[in-house]
């Protein structure tokens, strides 16, 4: 398991899958990076490195929370793009990873090349979801046998009455078929979190959403924005409105998929990020 050393000294690990240009893909979260797999197979066309983000997973605990910052976290990728050599590179970011993502090309744009976000959030750059696109998008799932309770739950998370058990009911809104493999990926990934990390990670400072859009309308890479056709957490319209932000960006929406959509349909997911990807070259640090 390789490590990096990072800008305070802290000894951080990412997992290496696959050959070819490096692609760093950022997990969402904050968590380890284990449940992106291989991205549905793209470690065919691309050397993935992933991180285990500070405070997850083998790069552990650190003893100031407070470096676990979204904005802090940054330093951290600055760190590993250094560490691998690259002048600059491609990055793949999935949900809460798409902040540090959008973070990172605002403040280092000349060392982003191609940059895909993945069902991404939209916190850092500050695109309201109403509830009622979130009920809008959760309801295509209406003839799903689970729908009933799930749906209940979002009702009640939505009107500010969340509890962990609701978070628990509406698992099954975040993948495009809720079958025991889903069940299984979502078991494991309730393992990967600490709640003292996700609440440092936005804490107070974490986001310049008016800073990040500024930047990110004067960003020359292309970006590729990929939604899950009925994922209430990122729903097309608002992952369609993140698009908008950048000079240059293609938006795809893809059928029948939810929040992990290598997972929904991985054929689909693989041809257009591989496609997206194709047309970059990777540049090394001179």
């Amino acid at each position: 398991m390789p490590f990096f050393p990072s800008y305070d000294g802290a000894e951080l690990a990412y997992h290496v899958l696959g050959s070819g240009r490096p692609l760093l893909c950022l997990p969402g979260g904050p968590q380890d990076s284990v449940y992106l797999g291989d991205l549905g197979g793209l470690s065919a066309h691309r050397r993935l490195i992933r991180p285990d983000l500070r405070g997850t997973g083998l790069s552990g605990l650190p003893e100031d929370l407070a470096s676990c910052r979204c904005d802090r976290l940054v330093d951290d990728v600055e760190a590993l793009r250094t560490h691998l050599g690259l002048g600059r590179m491609d990055v793949l970011a999935h949900s809460a990873g798409a902040n540090i993502a959008a973070r990172y090309a605002a403040r280092h744009p000349g060392n982003v090349g191609r940059l895909v976000l993945v069902t991404p959030s939209v916190q850092a750059v500050g695109i309201p979801v109403s509830g009622g696109l979130r009920r809008e998008t959760a309801l295509l799932r209406r003839d799903e046998p689970w729908f009933a309770e799930a749906f209940a739950a979002l009702e009640a998370i939505t009107a500010g009455e969340a509890t962990a058990e609701r978070w628990q009911a509406i698992a099954p809104f975040s993948y495009g078929r809720w079958d025991e493999a889903a069940q299984a990926h979502q078991a494991a990934e309730r393992t990967q979190t600490r709640d003292e990390v996700v609440a440092a990670f936005g804490a107070e400072g974490a986001f310049d959403p008016d800073g990040t859009r500024a930047a990110l309308a004067r960003l020359a890479a292309p970006v590729l924005l990929l939604a899950g056709e009925t994922d209430p957490g990122a729903p097309p319209a608002a992952v369609a409105a993140y698009a908008g932000l950048f000079p240059d960006a293609a938006l795809v929406v893809q059928p029948g998929a939810g929040h992990f959509p290598w997972l929904d349909d991985p054929g689909r997911f693989v041809a257009a990020v591989a496609d997206f990807l194709a047309d970059g070259a990777e540049v090394r640090a001179s």
